[in-house]
């Protein structure tokens, strides 16, 4: 599974492109667009979320994103964050693509308001129509391994299923399930939306998932940069751990130091 996504050197690739990090960050909830800035740059992170019908890109009379955090640095993963309909999203990420160029995007169509739950079947129709129309679509989905095995058979470049409901901080709700559909990616895999904490980061990266993605756990925390920073090294270390491979659980204690001998 590793191999397929991968490069030589250990680093994430999406769409053909290598990222050093494998912490994808939002633009959205923060206070200015400086403190957005400040906190991606201690984030490390190469690829940053933009819901395009939210961010200003393109006015020139009032702040614009792009003035603080610059897309050549940066990979800008255009969302379409507010859709309810897959015509309104592919019609939302054309606009992207003629405003910035952008074509590898990210797909959201949510069921309703109140809980943002992905409505998958407008989710796959909307993916397929994207990929058919040339972009490299890495969508947000639900937790269940059918619908993620039809988004990678529709084309798409990574699955993202969320680890509980956007902005609501629970973590990784359901483990096994997240489990059973990195087992049978043939592309990257990310937990998207959720995670609360660092250790929430780090434990999505120890069930072997290629990356994760936030907005809210860093937005909204009392210090967002500081956050940010938790977050980068959150990610290493579950990574690392899941490449380490963990000790087995045990039901009785088993000495550090063996018994025999003892004086």
């Amino acid at each position: 599974m590793d191999g397929a996504h991968e490069a030589a050197d250990g680093h994430l690739v999406i769409a053909g492109k290598t990222y050093a990090s494998r912490l994808i960050v939002g633009t959205g909830k923060y206070k200015t667009y400086a403190e957005d800035a400040a906190a991606l740059e201690a984030s490390g992170a190469e690829i940053v979320t933009v819901a395009v019908r939210r961010v200003n890109l393109t006015d020139p009379s009032a702040p614009r994103l792009t003035d603080f955090i610059d897309p050549k640095k940066y990979t800008f993963l255009p969302n379409t964050a507010g859709c309810a309909r897959a015509e309104e999203a592919v019609r939302t990420l054309r606009l992207a693509r003629e405003a910035g160029g952008w074509n590898l995007v990210k797909l959201e169509v949510f069921s309703d308001p109140k809980s943002l739950y992905p409505d998958m079947e407008e989710t796959l129709k909307g993916a397929r129509m994207l990929v058919a129309d040339g972009f490299q679509v890495m969508p947000y989905c639900s937790d269940d391994p059918v619908y993620a095995r039809k988004l990678e058979d529709a084309g798409c470049v990574a699955v993202m299923p969320l680890g509980s409901l956007i902005g609501s901080g629970l973590g990784v709700q359901k483990p096994v399930t997240i489990r059973l559909i990195i087992e049978q990616s043939r592309v990257p895999f990310l937990v998207d939306a959720g995670v609360g904490t660092a250790s929430d980061a780090a434990f999505a990266m120890e069930l072997g998932c290629d990356a994760v993605l936030m907005n809210t756990a860093i937005a909204h925390a009392r210090d967002p940069v500081r956050m940010a920073r938790a977050m980068k090294h959150a990610v290493i270390a579950g990574r690392e751990a899941y490449l380490a491979g963990r000790m087995a659980k045990k039901l009785y204690a088993d000495p550090s130091s063996p018994l025999a001998g003892l004086i």
